[in-house]
C-alpha cells in the first residue's frame, strides 16, 4: 500500500524536490561514512583546519584519494539513480539535493545544473583561494610518481577534493539553492537519508512546513518518520524500480 501511495504522490507532484543520503550510494558498493563500522570507523577524518594547516595531514589526504580507501572509485549508478533520473527527465523532479560527494546522480544522466551538492564533489578537486577546478587524473602523475603536493597551476595555492570537510564551512551557493528549491517544492522526497545531519536534515521539515508532501525511503527509521505521508523502510532501488518503472 504504502508503494501504491508513494506512486500516488509522485504521479500527482508537479515540482518535487528529491533529497539523498548515504543509502542512496550504499547500494552502489559505497560505504556509509558516519555509522558503525563505516569509513570513519576504521580512519579517522582530516579536518579541514588541518589540511590547511599541515603538509603532513594534506600529503595523508591526497594519499587516500588514490588509495581508493575512501571506498567511492569505480562505483556505478543503482536502480534508485536511474529511476531519479527519469523523473528529472519527465519533468516531475525539480531539483536533486544531496549530502553525496559520489557524482552517481550525474553519471545516471541527471544534468549537473539540477543537482544541489551539500556537502561537495570527490571526482575533481579546487583551489582553495581561487577557486580554479583540478583534474585528479591531472594531479595523480604529480602526487604518486613525484610526489608532490597538488598546488594551484594558476595560483599556486593549496588544493583539495572539492569535498566539504569536517569543519569547513557549508557552501552558502549550494545551501540557498537547496533552501529555494525545497521552498517551492509540492512533493519532498527522502531517499537514504537517516536526517540526523544538519543543517541539511532540517529541509524535509520545511518543505513539509510550507504545504509539500513529504515521503521518506530509508532502511532505517528516522526521527522525521512521524512528519511524512508516507514512509517506506526498503531498498530505494527495489522501490522506485518498482514506482517509477522504465519507459
Amino acid at each position: 500500500m504504502s508503494r501504491e501511495r508513494l506512486a500516488d504522490l509522485i504521479r500527482e507532484a508537479r515540482r518535487a524536490v528529491v533529497f539523498t543520503g548515504a543509502g542512496m550510494s550504499t547500494e552502489s558498493g559505497i560505504p556509509d561514512f558516519r555509522s558503525p563500522g563505516g569509513v570513519w570507523s576504521k580512519m579517522r577524518p582530516i579536518y579541514f583546519d588541518e589540511f590547511v594547516s599541515s603538509e603532513e595531514r594534506r600529503r595523508e589526504a591526497w594519499t587516500r584519494v588514490y588509495s581508493g580507501v575512501l571506498g567511492w572509485t569505480g562505483a556505478k549508478p543503482n536502480a534508485g539513480h536511474y529511476a531519479v533520473a527519469r523523473l528529472v527527465a519527465r519533468g516531475k523532479v525539480a531539483a536533486v539535493i544531496t549530502q553525496n560527494v559520489d557524482n552517481l546522480h550525474q553519471d545516471s544522466g541527471v544534468p549537473s545544473e539540477r543537482v544541489i551538492e551539500l556537502h561537495g564533489n570527490a571526482t575533481y578537486a579546487t583551489c582553495l583561494d581561487c577557486g580554479l577546478r583540478h583534474e585528479l587524473e591531472v594531479l595523480k602523475q604529480s602526487f604518486l610518481g613525484l610526489g608532490e603536493i597538488p598546488s594551484c597551476r594558476a595560483c599556486g595555492g593549496l588544493v583539495k577534493t572539492a569535498t566539504i570537510s569536517f569543519g569547513q564551512p557549508m557552501p552558502p551557493v549550494a545551501m540557498a539553492r537547496a533552501e529555494a528549491a525545497t521552498l517551492a517544492a509540492d512533493l519532498f522526497l527522502v531517499l537514504g537519508s537517516s536526517l540526523v545531519v544538519y543543517p541539511a536534515a532540517g529541509f524535509p521539515l520545511l518543505a513539509k512546513d510550507k504545504g509539500a508532501r513529504l515521503a521518506i525511503v530509508n532502511r532505517e527509521p528516522t526521527e522525521q518518520d512521524q512528519f511524512a505521508d508516507v514512509v517506506l523502510h526498503e531498498e530505494i532501488g527495489a522501490v522506485l524500480g518498482d514506482v517509477v518503472p522504465a519507459d
